[in-house]
């Protein structure tokens, strides 16, 4: 069986977060069933409000733009090309700090799901 999404077909929201994301392949509209698959875009200047995620680890790769990653205790600067391994239960947040959308493809496993994200800022 061939599950084929078009980007075009993958329509934009914003999650719990405040990043527009993608979903890109998740097993609630794919035939997939492990894991999730989404880009998500941060605007000029913004930031994802810090967060965190019981059960899921999140791979990020970053496609476009530059920013800083909040990770746990440390922030450190990310760009296009960059890969972070998100563990569960770490706390993390994308700052764009970038004159263009910083772009992220995130990973998850087990999928994406509003209920294993925890708002850790106000």
């Amino acid at each position: 069986m061939i599950s084929k999404v078009e980007y075009s077909q993958a329509l934009p929201y914003v999650t719990l977060d405040g990043s527009l994301i993608r979903e890109l392949m998740h097993p609630r509209t794919h035939s997939n069933q492990a894991q999730s698959l989404a880009e998500a875009t941060v605007a000029i200047g913004a930031t994802t409000r810090l967060h965190r995620h019981t059960k899921t680890e999140e791979l990020y790769h970053f496609t476009n733009g530059e920013g800083l990653m909040t990770l746990g205790d440390e922030v450190f600067a990310v760009k296009a090309g960059d890969t972070v391994c998100i563990h569960p239960g770490t706390a993390h947040r994308v700052q764009n700090t970038g004159d263009r959308p910083l772009k992220i493809l995130c990973c998850c496993t087990p999928p994406y799901a509003d209920d294993d994200t925890e708002l850790l800022d106000d």
